[in-house]
């Protein structure tokens, strides 16, 4: 083979070599970002657990303030 078709596969492979080199880089730093996302999605679901008790809660409070309501009425 001429050397000017070994320096084209040289260049070719150099070429590759890079763009593979900055693929890795984006994977990892997606692999960052999912590890990431999977932390802030279950922070979030234990905000939404913490915060699911106040419906259940509110008929026993309601009820619990049923006299306040009704000597408030009554003035």
């Amino acid at each position: 083979m001429p050397f000017v078709a070994w320096f084209t596969v040289v260049v070719a492979g150099l070429i590759i070599v890079a763009a593979a080199v900055g693929l890795l880089r984006v994977v990892l730093h997606l692999k960052v970002v999912d590890s990431t996302l999977e932390q802030v999605t279950g922070g979030v679901q234990v905000v939404a657990a913490k915060t699911a008790t106040v419906p259940t809660a509110l008929p026993s409070v309601n009820a619990s303030l049923a006299p306040v309501r009704d000597f408030c009425d009554s003035i």
